[in-house]
């Protein structure tokens, strides 16, 4: 009698594009494990993701405003359920692995920095070698989660994480949807909050990309879903139209000129930056106060101080990582004030 996963697994076969990538012929995992009688592997990596630490943390991190003024201003969690929802409507139109779409969605952003990317750039000048979230990502699932031993996600999944930059190339349909699912996520969310907190209007964006893209937010997403949907069907590939792939990529750098680096938007962003260059700092200088487990990263695994205390900065919320410089830098007879 067949499990409920190779039932589901034969459904696949059934319903699923022949460019679409079944569970059941996954790569699999770096160290094997025994099959789970109800769930697929891609699933399990879903599933697995959702209970990280590291997805818990993205609910108190930055997306692009520093401290907004309100509650609807999206976070780096909320972001990243965005990605998820817009690439799953994409996969299921066409017939593409829709668990593999979203376990990949949901792990993508696993290696953000506090502060969005001014705690990015601010790691990328201390930590040797560099730092790019999205090898973050990789090193959270394979190494950080679960005391070193990583989450053993299946090599479909982390491909699709690692490859979901703007210039990556996924080895699946399904991680090349994430790819562009996160470029749409961003840039139209990312409107919506600026408008919301006044650093850009509706009529500030260029007629040329409105024109195309459409005049508000929802008519932009149903414009980009359903440009890849027609342009990918029956096809062994992820595209757009030309005409919609230009007009989102322009509307992306009038973000980058407009919002991404306007002073009012980012104008303490150089503050952040400090911060997390000076937690650096303190706990290069005083491993011994590292929780256990970056501790033994050093100690059992060999890793280097440098990249063990980013690890730790890096994987810091917002909150936490104020609370800690706080606790560090100022006086207690000075934290009345």
């Amino acid at each position: 009698m067949l499990t409920l996963r190779e039932m589901q697994e034969k459904r696949e076969h059934e319903f699923l594009s022949p460019y679409a990538a079944f569970s059941d012929a996954s790569l699999g995992r770096d160290r094997e494990e025994p099959h789970c009688d109800l769930r697929t592997i891609y699933q399990r990596d879903r599933d697995r993701i959702i209970h990280s630490k590291a997805f818990r943390r993205l609910n108190a991190k930055t997306q692009v405003f520093l401290t907004p003024e309100g509650d609807h201003y999206r976070t780096r969690l909320t972001h990243t359920l965005e990605v998820a929802q817009t690439a799953r409507t994409i996969a299921k139109a066409l017939r593409l692995n829709e668990d593999l779409t979203e376990a990949i969605a949901l792990g993508h952003d696993l290696g953000h920095t506090p502060f969005g990317h001014a705690g990015e750039r601010a790691l990328k000048r201390v930590r040797e070698g560099g730092f790019h979230h999205h090898l973050q990502s990789i090193r959270v699932v394979e190494l950080l989660e679960k005391h070193g031993r990583g989450l053993n996600l299946s090599k479909e999944v982390r491909d699709g994480i690692v490859s979901h930059q703007v210039d990556g190339r996924a080895m699946t349909l399904e991680g090349n949807i994430v790819r562009l699912a996160d470029k749409i996520a961003y840039v139209n969310h990312d409107i919506d909050d600026a408008i919301r907190g006044n650093i850009i209007t509706e009529a500030d964006i260029p007629t040329e990309y409105t024109s195309v893209l459409g005049h508000t937010l929802t008519q932009r997403l149903n414009t980009l879903i359903h440009d890849i949907i027609i342009n990918s069907e029956e096809k062994n590939e992820i595209c757009m139209s030309p005409e919609v792939e230009r007009a989102m990529g322009d509307l992306r750098k009038y973000m980058f000129a407009n919002v991404y680096t306007n002073p009012v938007a980012k104008g303490q962003e150089h503050k952040a930056e400090r911060l997390v260059e000076q937690l650096v700092e303190y706990y290069t200088d005083h491993t011994e106060l590292l929780p256990e487990e970056y501790r033994f990263m050093m100690s059992d695994r060999n890793e280097s101080v440098n990249h063990v205390v980013c690890d730790y900065v890096a994987g810091m919320t917002d909150r936490y990582a104020v609370a800690k410089y706080r606790e560090i830098m100022i006086p207690e007879a000075w934290d009345v004030y």
